[in-house]
C-alpha cells in the first residue's frame, strides 16, 4: 500500500513537472515569436522625418536671424547717426545757429558757412574715407546688408528694395536742401551696382574678379 502510493505521487509528480515544462516551453516559444515579429516589424517599419516640418523649421529660423541682422543695423545706424548729429549740433551751437528741426541742421550743413573744430574735422575726414564708416564702399554694403536681411535675401524683390531706396534717397535731397555731395552720389552708384549683382547673381564672380 505503501509502495502503491509512492509510485501514484511520483507519477503524479512526473506528469505534472512534464505539463509544466511543457506550459513553460509554449509560453517561451510564443515571447520569442512575439519579440521576433516585433523586431521585423521594427526593421521594416522607420519613420521618416517631416519634410514639412524641417521646412518650416528652417524658415523659422531664418526669419529669426534675418530679424536679428536687422536689429543690429537698425541699432549700429542709429547709434551712429545720433553720434554725428550730437556733434553737429555742438558745433552749431557754439557759432549760435539755432536748430528746430533735422531738416534745418542738414540745410545748415548744405550751406557750408560754418567751421569746425580740428578734432571734428579729424574725425569726419576719418569716418567718410573711403574705408569710412560713412564712406561710400561700407555704407553701401551697409544698406545692401538691410536690404538683403528685410527680404530675407531674396534676389527677386532686390527691384522693389532699390525703389525704396531710391525715395529715400530722394527724402534726404529734399531735407538737405540742394544737390547731395559728391560723396552721396558716389554712394548711390555704388548701391545701384551692388543690388544689380545681387539680382542677378553676379556678387561672388565680382568679388573673385
Amino acid at each position: 500500500m505503501a509502495i502503491n502510493s509512492i509510485n501514484t505521487v511520483t507519477a503524479a509528480a512526473a506528469a505534472s513537472t512534464q505539463t509544466t515544462t511543457k506550459s513553460a516551453e509554449k509560453t517561451a516559444e510564443t515571447t520569442k515569436k512575439a519579440a521576433s515579429s516585433k523586431t521585423a516589424s521594427g526593421v521594416i517599419y522607420e519613420k521618416s522625418s517631416d519634410s514639412r516640418t524641417d521646412k518650416a523649421s528652417n524658415k523659422t529660423t531664418n526669419k529669426t536671424d534675418n530679424a536679428a541682422i536687422v536689429a543690429k543695423l537698425k541699432a549700429d545706424a542709429e547709434q551712429r547717426t545720433a553720434q554725428l548729429r550730437s556733434i553737429v549740433e555742438q558745433m552749431m551751437t557754439k557759432q549760435g545757429v539755432a536748430i528746430g528741426t533735422a531738416d534745418d541742421m542738414w540745410k545748415f550743413l548744405a550751406k557750408g558757412d560754418f567751421t569746425v573744430s580740428a578734432d571734428v574735422k579729424a574725425q569726419a575726414q576719418a569716418d567718410i574715407a573711403d574705408d569710412g564708416y560713412w564712406g561710400v564702399e561700407q555704407t553701401s554694403d551697409r544698406i545692401l546688408d538691410f536690404a538683403k536681411a528685410l527680404s530675407g535675401d531674396d534676389p527677386d524683390k532686390a527691384d522693389a528694395m532699390l525703389e525704396a531706396f531710391k525715395k529715400g534717397f530722394e527724402q534726404a535731397t529734399k531735407a538737405w536742401g540742394d544737390k547731395l555731395p559728391d560723396i552721396s552720389q558716389r554712394t548711390y552708384d555704388a548701391v545701384v551696382e551692388k543690388f544689380n549683382k545681387w539680382k542677378n547673381g553676379t556678387e561672388d564672380a565680382s568679388t573673385e574678379a
